[in-house]
């Protein structure tokens, strides 16, 4: 299933596409796609569900983020080899892990507004897994069963913020608008394998990243395993799983967002982000 959230900001409603690609919506069978209500139980009985007896929904709709705001946003750095290489960082050991303010969540084509005092505004198109269920302590075999789905995340980072003030990553991770998610929540059992994605994204027709799920330095499931070691995870929990080498602060010249830049993003079968950049 795909599943998305549509309509104006703030008062998004559920909807599925149909396999004709039409938007379905959902809003008489449930209430949101968020941790209330994205559990794999919910998912089974969706699925049950013959979308063309949904209410089509007419017109151009706004996509918001494909899930309400998650408990959890949590965020795996340096989690691509050649990504690593370009930061000029060595290999992790073990996963990096930060956390992304959930109030930075955006639609997939909403406008990113630069922060007044951004100066190193960064991209990276990142592969998002979805919580389905209450995970703790669970090894790698079980992790991949604990996935609701998988989502295109891009994970807006100001450099400046990140790493010359100080502290936590954290901190350049979280206005408002750094992380567009969506358009499609993809349930879990139409991606067989995590590990085999392709991933790219562009800025201003030029591609600046390239790259495969393949290369990442901890799987999917490793990575569901080693968080559940130090939290609960719970449904709607979403994990932003690192992003492959093309970022501006590896460019040689550095190369940050600036107003008027336009990105496209996409993770195969997962859909497409579209953002245009502007300045706060």
């Amino acid at each position: 299933m795909r599943l998305v959230r549509y309509g104006p900001a703030g008062h998004e409603r559920p909807g599925m596409i149909a396999s004709d690609g039409t938007l379905r919506d959902l809003s008489a069978v449930l209430d949101d796609i968020g941790p209330a209500t994205l559990t794999i139980e919910t998912l089974d009985r969706l699925r049950a569900i013959d979308p063309s007896t949904l209410p089509p929904v007419n017109g151009v709709a706004r996509l918001g983020p494909c899930i309400a705001r998650p408990a959890k946003f949590i965020g795996i750095g340096l989690n691509y080899r050649d990504h690593a290489a370009e930061s000029g960082m060595a290999l992790p050991t073990e996963p990096v892990v930060f956390q992304k303010a959930s109030s930075c969540i955006a639609g997939p084509d909403d406008d990113l507004m630069l922060p007044p005092e951004a100066v190193k505004t960064d991209w990276e198109v990142e592969l998002g897994v979805v919580i389905g269920q209450r995970l703790k302590r669970v090894d790698d075999t079980a992790a991949l069963a604990g996935v609701a789905g998988y989502c295109v995340v891009n994970d807006i980072s100001e450099r400046g913020f990140q790493l010359d003030r100080g502290g936590q990553w954290t901190k350049g991770k979280s206005a408002d608008g750094f992380g567009p998610v969506g358009p499609w929540l993809v349930t879990a059992d139409e991606i067989p394998d995590p590990q085999a994605l392709r991933l790219w994204l562009s800025l201003n027709d030029e591609r600046r990243q390239d790259g495969t799920t393949a290369d990442m330095v901890f799987g999917v499931a490793r990575i569901i395993a080693y968080l559940s070691q130090l939290m609960t995870l719970e449904p709607g929990d979403l994990i932003c799983t690192g992003t492959p080498a093309g970022v501006g602060m590896g460019a040689r010249p550095q190369r940050f967002l600036k107003a008027g830049d336009r990105m496209v993003l996409e993770v195969e079968r997962l859909g497409r982000q579209t953002i245009r950049v502007r300045q706060d």
